[in-house]
């Protein structure tokens, strides 16, 4: 019951994240308010995380310190995806062949990137003393709630699908 409390704590984060994120306003005052959502969220992340894996005092002296170095890399490369969100609520309708090529471009780089860190810090997890096993928990987690994150973003902005196009169809 507790862990649901906390996933609704993060879905709830997520709405507001991906709702400003959407809107065409770039100011401080809305890169702020991100900021701090992104804060929350990261929080509520820790407590899932806590309650979900229920580490010993040994595996979780272990586990802390490098998901701390872990959460900022990802910071970094979430930021990458925080301004992809920015670009394509900007030229949504406006969006040319060339930015959509490169919001392709970059969209993968950010999935390749994401995946490259966790690959990294898998080996990060063992080298500094975790099981295999609690390193696959993890993972498993964390690949949850990236899915979660994912779903909320992609539901909250507009989709290509049904953005009107003033293009023609090639004829056949």
């Amino acid at each position: 019951m507790k862990i649901r409390m906390l996933f609704a704590a993060v879905l709830l984060s997520l709405v507001a994240l991906s709702s400003v994120s959407a809107a065409q306003s770039q100011d401080a005052s809305i890169d702020s308010y991100i900021e701090s959502l992104r804060a929350d969220t990261r929080a509520d992340k820790v407590a899932i995380i806590t309650a979900a894996m229920q580490f010993n005092d040994q595996d979780a002296k272990i586990f802390w310190p490098v998901y701390r170095k872990y959460e900022g890399d990802l910071m970094k490369v979430n930021d990458q995806r925080v301004a992809l969100i920015k670009s394509y609520a900007d030229k949504f309708g406006t969006m040319t062949d060339a930015d959509a090529k490169t919001m392709i471009d970059q969209s993968l780089d950010f999935e390749s990137r994401r995946i490259d860190l966790k690959k990294k810090y898998a080996k990060e997890f063992q080298k500094a003393g975790l099981s295999s096993m609690t390193v696959a928990k993890f993972l498993q987690l964390e690949h949850r709630l990236d899915l979660i994150i994912d779903v909320q973003i992609a539901s909250d902005l507009p989709s290509l699908l049904i953005k009107p196009t003033s293009q023609t169809a090639p004829k056949q």
